[in-house]
């Protein structure tokens, strides 16, 4: 039995101390705030509840194997987890289209996007999707599944999404995502497939083809929604740990990680005082601790500098009753931003039936262009009808909120790994330079998102407990 020190309470690390817990080892979780759950955290005021972090879980099947792993209780069995059924409205404000795309259905899709945008639009969309799907099925194991293993940049660094080849410049090197979108689905019907893999704070101007893997995983597997609030899968994961008897001690601030004899041997903290570890797991922005503490590869996406995307959200109360025709998760495409509303459908997030909770964010970079709190309010007034006018009040949560609450510098995003672009949109790898020192949660291989940050903790804990043997998930 060895002892484990993990930095931080977000889900990647709660999922690593979970089935290491399960494994037999003695796990401790150092987090820095008051409470578990990293990004996915909840706002509550006057009744109406909103979920501060991502609104929706893509890939359960990385939870459910976590729960299956991990005690005798499914994760159906330890939250209320609902498949969002119609999956997505996109409204485009500058083409006058208003188009809802069910859910598990690719010929309803199809449907859809010929009555919004012409005979042949449905087509083109499932035929990009289809060319998507080549590109996960060829990259999924190595990319998600598998620790990064030396030479990974390379073997992932060239494009997998098979686009479709033309005369001129993009015969001599691979499209980007908006270059596909424009050739293959055209205008109009290509901002969708923009504006998706945009709110994941991905610049489709510069990301490879092989970003629309990331559409094709929503349409495929689903969108889902916990009742009660996503923070409830936070909760579910912490019970979890506590049930394998992993120890969490909150308010405290890790300032450097200890080495001795050439391996990870700790952690230091704020107060002074060590803590004693065979094991090290930091689960948090490495960019918190001191840069000779963690190896960071110069080519690692998110780079350092201030231009890694953050979080701008809106929380807005508003009187009236939702109606029955609103659609749970709304993109309006807007020029330089993707915004989403959530509207979700849960007697949770409201007073009453008189009342409803509404989420309007924007993940972007820190430039200029960033849109404000009122430009997010115009454009989501494209989603909900007469939004200002039933607006009761409204909470901004901004980059620097989230940096406040999480410890994330600048509030910073990270989004999912990508094959292609040369492997600059790999993450580092869940080893170190350091012997007995790992990498988990969002900000390591395979990236950041509910799924991807989950996908670490059976890496990690694969690595520690099988070794370097070990060959991944299965």
């Amino acid at each position: 039995m060895a002892r484990i020190a993990v930095i931080g309470a977000g889900m990647g690390a709660m999922a690593t101390a979970a089935r290491l817990g399960v494994a037999g080892h003695r796990v401790t979780v150092y987090e820095r705030g008051a409470t578990y759950g990293g990004a996915l955290g909840r706002y509550e005021r006057e009744g109406f509840a909103f979920d501060t972090g991502p609104g929706l879980l893509h890939l359960p099947a990385v939870y459910r194997d976590l729960f299956v792993k991990t005690g005798k209780r499914s994760l159906e069995e330890c939250v209320d987890l609902v498949q969002v059924d119609p999956a997505v409205r996109h409204v485009l404000p500058g083409h006058g289209v208003d188009v809802t795309l069910p859910g598990a259905s690719r010929g309803g899709v199809a449907a859809a996007l010929d009555s919004a945008f012409g005979p042949g639009a449905g087509e083109r969309w499932n035929a990009v999707l289809g060319r998507a799907r080549d590109a996960w099925d060829a990259t999924r194991r190595p990319l998600l599944e598998e620790p990064l293993r030396p030479g990974a940049r390379e073997s992932l660094g060239g494009d997998p999404y098979p686009a479709l080849r033309r005369s001129g410049l993009l015969r001599r090197r691979t499209p980007t995502l908006a270059e596909v979108a424009g050739r293959e689905l055209g205008d109009g019907l290509g901002e969708l497939l923009t504006g998706l893999v945009g709110a994941y704070g991905i610049d489709p101007a510069t990301a490879p083809g092989s970003a629309a893997v990331l559409p094709y995983m929503e349409q495929t597997f689903g969108s889902w929604y916990v009742r009660g609030g996503m923070r409830a899968l936070a909760t579910a994961v912490y019970e979890r740990c506590l049930e394998r008897r992993v120890a969490f001690v909150f308010g405290a601030d890790v300032r450097d990680v200890l080495v001795r004899d050439g391996r990870a041997a700790g952690l230091l903290l704020a107060d002074g005082t060590e803590a004693a570890a065979d094991f090290v797991v930091c689960g948090i922005d490495p960019r918190q601790l001191p840069a000779g503490s963690l190896p960071w590869p110069p080519d690692a996406v998110p780079a350092r500098g201030a231009d890694v995307p953050g979080r701008i959200t809106l929380l807005l109360a508003l009187r009236g009753s939702r109606p029955a025709s609103a659609v749970h998760r709304t993109l309006v495409h807007a020029p330089g931003a993707t915004v989403t509303v959530m509207r979700p459908d849960d007697p949770a997030a409201r007073p009453d039936e008189e009342h409803e909770a509404v989420t309007v964010s924007a993940v972007c970079g820190s430039g200029a262009d960033r849109p404000g709190p009122e430009e997010l309010l115009n454009l989501a007034e494209n989603a909900v009808q007469g939004l200002r006018e039933r607006l009761l009040w409204r909470e901004v949560r901004t980059p620097a909120d989230v940096e406040a609450a999480t410890g994330a510098l600048g509030g910073a995003v990270p989004p999912p790994a990508l094959a292609g672009a040369g492997g600059r949109l790999l993450h580092p790898a869940n080893t170190t330079a350091v012997p007995g020192l790992y990498l988990a949660g969002g900000w390591a291989h395979p990236g950041g998102g509910l799924a991807h940050a989950g996908m670490t903790g059976a890496l990690v804990a694969g690595l520690i407990v099988e070794g370097a043997e070990f060959r991944g998930s299965q």
